[in-house]
């Protein structure tokens, strides 16, 4: 939802102060996200809503912030980076998130794609997210923090491998995985649900699988990609 500018208030009446992203969308912000809607990459109304909700420009370095509107990839460090918008508009269409759903998210980074989905599943729904880089870590936490999910208990944040999923908040409705595996862990196929849907990049592609029984999967590919690889920890 984007909020605007409220009339002056009557005098005597105190409102609580409010952080300014949820005043307005900034301009440049509102022409990229009008133009992931005009070529097609973003469809459905409540991605729509998260995306014009949740500014990119509160997830992006100080150094990078005259560019956090610029449809590109931006480094965060430690050899990420906070995805193409045109990329992470293309995956969560595929991941399909809905009100109220229990999703993990892999490889969270910057903690963009986690408050957007946060902004989704709203208060009835949970988001898990895991990085494994204790820097990007308390970065990602700091910048989702600005939205509150964290202390709403939409967020879960957590800094651990995300290989190994999170089997302590198991099933999951849906997976999200914003870097590339080699393979799609054994760990969560098990963890996710019957009529759950992974997404995950693998090289070059990204994969949908659908849990279709509880060993049985179907598999969409969708070539022509490029991310960078999900680290994963020491054994």
């Amino acid at each position: 939802m984007v909020y605007r500018r409220s009339p002056k208030p009557h005098s005597g009446v105190r409102f609580p102060q409010l952080p300014l992203h949820l005043f307005f969308m900034h301009p440049e912000y509102e022409k990229l996200v009008n133009s992931l809607v005009k070529d097609g990459y973003l469809k459905t109304p409540e991605i729509i809503e998260a995306f014009k909700t949740i500014d990119r420009a509160n997830f992006v370095r100080e150094e990078e912030k005259e560019n956090a509107y610029v449809n590109a990839p931006l480094p965060i460090g430690f050899n990420q980076t906070i995805s193409q918008p045109l990329t992470v508009a293309f995956m969560l269409e595929l991941l399909g998130p809905k009100k109220g759903e229990k999703i993990l998210d892999i490889g969270t980074g910057s903690g963009w794609t986690s408050a957007l989905l946060a902004q989704i599943v709203g208060k009835t729904g949970k988001i898990i997210g895991l990085e494994l880089i204790p820097e990007l870590y308390e970065f990602g936490r700091t910048n989702i923090s600005k939205f509150n999910f964290i202390k709403k208990e939409i967020v879960i944040f957590i800094c651990r491998d995300g290989h190994k999923g999170f089997e302590e908040e198991m099933p999951f409705d849906k997976i999200l995985a914003s870097a590339t595996a080699l393979k799609i862990p054994l760990a969560w196929k098990k963890q996710l649900k019957i009529g759950g849907r992974i997404v995950c990049p693998i090289g070059n592609s990204i994969f949908v699988l659908e849990k279709i029984d509880k060993d049985q999967f179907s598999e969409k590919e969708y070539f022509g990609f490029n991310f960078v690889p999900l680290v994963k920890g020491k054994k």
